[in-house]
């Protein structure tokens, strides 16, 4: 069966994402610069990194690699062509993180933003075993209503995403992330216009 991100254009999510009423986009492209700034990294790996929102904060003086990962190769080919200023040191893996962690790099920090959501909270103890960082940045959306999804012309573009959501929540992630060892040393929320918030959780291993 196919992931149904897969499925997705990159053009309807983008949009979605940065409509008035959504505001995403432009708040996770704020929220991922002080990301990548934030600690003392010289590797780093994006998880469902789709278009590359984001990636014009990354500094070539600070980072060595950066991974950008996602299942869906088209929009892995669009980040290759919209940050080719970053070829000598982005390098794009097409990953279905629900079967294929295995073939996950070795990396000082995972960035995962709005991506856990689609996996749960158990391939993401996988895929972070995997990596092996030191430190894990994660946004989480925390809806205030029952759709998770914001009302919007392309609303039925990610209908096929009920197959593999789960519902996130600040205190469930903290306590899957101390089972293997990483403990919360941030957390930050940013309010959307629509009443749902995202919610910054960040993580070290303990050495």
């Amino acid at each position: 069966m196919k992931n149904p991100w897969e499925e997705i254009p990159l053009a309807d999510y983008e949009n979605h994402m940065k409509l008035d009423s959504v505001m995403q986009l432009q708040a996770m492209n704020e929220m991922m610069k002080a990301q990548f700034d934030d600690y003392p990294v010289s590797n780093i790996m994006i998880l469902g990194v789709a278009g590359g929102n984001g990636l014009e904060h990354i500094s070539k003086d600070k980072f060595e690699r950066v991974y950008g990962v996602d299942v869906n190769s088209d929009y892995l080919k669009e980040v290759i062509h919209r940050y080719s200023d970053l070829d000598e040191i982005l390098e794009c893996l097409c990953i279905n993180l629900l079967n294929e962690t295995d073939k996950l790099p070795k990396t000082d920090m995972v960035i995962a933003n709005l991506l856990i959501e689609y996996i749960g909270y158990e391939c993401f103890q996988k895929v972070i075993r995997q990596a092996n960082p030191r430190y894990v940045s994660s946004i989480i959306q925390i809806n205030t209503e029952e759709n998770w999804v914001s009302e919007s012309p392309y609303l039925h573009v990610f209908d096929g995403l009920e197959q593999v959501h789960h519902p996130m929540e600040e205190h469930a992630l903290e306590q899957s992330m101390l089972e293997i060892d990483y403990h919360a040393i941030k957390i930050l929320e940013r309010m959307l216009p629509n009443g749902k918030k995202l919610v910054r959780l960040d993580f070290r291993r303990e050495i």
